[in-house]
């Protein structure tokens, strides 16, 4: 990335603005990310930070929410939301001539929404079936069931939906003391990819979303405690769903790039060794894979496998003893060079899209306050050595702190020495 072609101001009161002005393309991606997800919702107000995402889109004293749908489709336009443990984001893709409506809708939304008590009570039938939409798709559930045992009691453990309870309680005033608390200038980041003048942008953006008043960020972070366990949820079904894994890294830890390799080897993609062992080798699973998570300061890595009832035990058996295997023994000079072009070239794939680059912008200025260009993920890749990966690996992957959780028609699970048992 050209970094002459990245710039950064900072609008009246506070909130910023990142923008990458790609001179070739015709479209433009525009974020509004604001720090607030489910991490920062005490206990009572669990998914507020969702449900308020939802009724952004449910109309403002000028645009009904049938209006605010078809804006941007009537250019041909796209307009959507979504929220993480850490943050929300709404964004818009529009051609470059239609960049100054993208940005009139999202303000509109952001400062003029009515939330109306009848579009509250609605909305929230439209995510309690959300909600219990989820909940019948095993496969995706397992990892909020791994996260909630993990981390019990903590914010970063709970599911981004909330839970019916929680949903079913929520007022108008909930919603406004909520946006008042994190809704706030230094707590948004606008980020913007594609053909744009930045300086043009941002006169634009001061009188859309300047005005909004100043206030503190209100956080609570605090790291979560790590719980090794094993957590069985009962379902009959035809497949056991598990996840496996042990506390990570945080986002700006100093091992987080020999991380990245180590994932990448062990069950990042269709030649890891777990895909291998497990689904080319043993035929024990269709999908297995592991994935690492990176919050402000906490990590999960997690490796995840659905199976017959029949085959579930050996499959924790062979993820755990593949894990050792790279603790004990290390990794190939192959293994390494083949997952550092393996992510680069997944890196550089990802920024063919106005979207992708948007969101690399934005999240970067969010959470780190500052741009990671991927010319310094590169240069960072390419420094790992084979020594750094097995080091990390002897520590990410400390049977002690294994957490073991499965959904599926399994009514005595094993403890957690069983499973480790010869490893």
């Amino acid at each position: 990335m050209d970094l002459t072609q990245y710039k950064k101001s900072i609008l009246s009161n506070g909130v910023r603005v990142v923008s990458e002005n790609i001179p070739y393309v015709r479209s433009v991606a525009v974020g509004i990310w604001v720090g607030a997800g489910s991490r920062f919702e005490s206990d009572e107000y669990s998914g507020i930070s969702h449900f308020l995402e939802h009724l952004f889109f449910k109309g403002t004293e000028k645009r009904t929410a049938k209006d605010i749908a078809e804006s941007l489709d009537a250019v041909g336009g796209q307009l959507n939301a979504f929220t993480t443990k850490e943050y929300t984001c709404y964004y818009a893709k529009v051609l470059d001539e239609h960049l100054d409506l993208a940005l009139d809708v999202l303000a509109d939304m952001f400062y003029n929404s009515k939330f109306n008590e009848k579009d509250i009570a609605k909305e929230r039938e439209v995510i309690i079936e959300e909600i219990k939409m989820y909940e019948d798709t095993p496969d995706e559930l397992i990892h909020d069931v791994f996260s909630q045992t993990i981390w019990a009691g903590h914010p970063l453990g709970r599911p981004v939906l909330g839970s019916e309870e929680t949903i079913s309680t929520f007022t108008r005033d909930d919603f406004i003391k909520f946006i008042n608390t994190h809704y706030v200038p230094d707590n948004i980041v606008i980020a913007l990819a594609g053909k744009i003048e930045h300086e043009k942008v941002v006169n634009s953006l001061e009188q859309l979303f300047g005005k909004a008043e100043k206030g503190p960020v209100e956080k609570y972070p605090f790291p979560p405690i790590n719980h090794a366990d094993v957590q069985n949820v009962y379902r009959d079904i035809g497949q056991v769903q598990i996840c496996l894994g042990s506390p990570g890294l945080p986002q700006e830890h100093p091992k987080i790039y020999p991380l990245y390799i180590l994932n990448s080897i062990i069950g990042g993609g269709l030649s890891s060794r777990l895909v291998q062992e497990v689904r080319e080798e043993r035929g024990l699973a269709y999908s297995v894979y592991s994935y690492h998570s990176s919050f402000s300061d906490a990590g999960l890595f997690t490796f995840y496998a659905g199976t017959r009832p029949d085959n579930y035990e050996q499959v924790i058996q062979l993820i755990l003893k593949e894990s050792m295997k790279i603790s004990k023994e290390g990794i190939s000079d192959k293994e390494l060079k083949k997952a550092k072009e393996q992510l680069k070239g997944s890196l550089y794939l990802g920024l063919e899209s106005v979207g992708s680059r948007m969101t690399r912008i934005g999240r970067s200025e969010l959470s780190l306050n500052r741009l990671i260009t991927p010319e310094e993920v590169v240069a960072n890749i390419d420094k790992v050595t084979s020594e750094e990966v097995q080091e990390l690996a002897k520590t990410i992957f400390n049977p002690e702190k294994f957490t073991i959780t499965t959904i599926g028609p399994i009514k005595n699970i094993r403890q957690k020495e069983y499973f480790l048992n010869g490893v």
